[in-house]
């Protein structure tokens, strides 16, 4: 097994976005009149697409009234929550040592890319991405599975050499049905549960199990 190339997931992966996320999660349903969940009953929402969790959170499928809880969503998510977020401590190094093996990385993450750019550049992160990749405001992209599919078709990259690493189904779900590589990391917000029923191809407890494994598997 060679790889070439990895696409990181951001939230629960690289970065701790909790209270940026469900702050801003409380306030939208707030602004609508309901009473929202406390922020600990709310990490499930980290990672799957927004637009969705709404949907389950207020039962609804009323397109307008989604339209309204992403945009006072976003109203305070892009000038506050989304740096109300923590860089994990090992995501620096195994960037680095990832970089250093000749890896080609990519960010591969639902979180509307207009967010995820500046959150890298917040972090000094940019710096070991050859490119940046999320879903687009308009709804595109915001399955996992069909984000990485426009990754591999618009940076050419081998399937067979490519390795998708998250902490939640959707990002080992949406390699899986590009069949690439798929490795989850059990820190983030996906329960242990989750990622067996999910069946990545590898699982690691913390970022440095997974810079050695990539190091040993990467191209000399």
């Amino acid at each position: 097994m060679t790889i070439t190339t990895i696409l990181f997931d951001l939230d629960g992966t690289l970065t701790d976005p909790k209270a940026g996320i469900t702050g801003c999660i409380r306030f939208s349903l707030e602004r609508l009149g309901l009473t929202p969940p406390h922020e600990d009953h709310l990490t499930w929402c980290i990672g799957p697409p927004l637009r969705d969790s709404f949907s389950r959170l207020m039962n609804t499928s009323d397109d307008a009234l989604l339209d309204q809880a992403l945009a006072l969503y976003r109203e305070r998510y892009s000038h506050t929550g989304m740096y109300e977020n923590e860089l994990y401590p090992e995501s620096i190094p195994a960037l680095e040592k990832a970089r250093d093996a000749g890896l080609r990385i990519f960010l591969a993450t639902a979180k509307p890319r207009v967010f995820a750019v500046p959150i890298l550049d917040h972090f000094d992160l940019t710096q070991f991405f050859h490119g940046v990749h999320g879903s687009e405001l308009d709804g595109r992209f915001t399955n996992k599975g069909e984000l990485i599919a426009h990754i591999l078709h618009t940076e050419n990259l081998d399937p067979r050499t490519t390795l998708m690493v998250g902490d939640r189904c959707h990002d080992i779900l949406g390699g899986r049905g590009n069949g690439i590589l798929t490795a989850a990391v059990t820190y983030g917000y996906g329960s242990r549960e989750e990622i067996e029923e999910a069946a990545p191809d590898m699982v690691f407890d913390a970022l440095p199990e997974l810079t050695a494994f990539l190091e040993s598997r990467a191209l000399p």
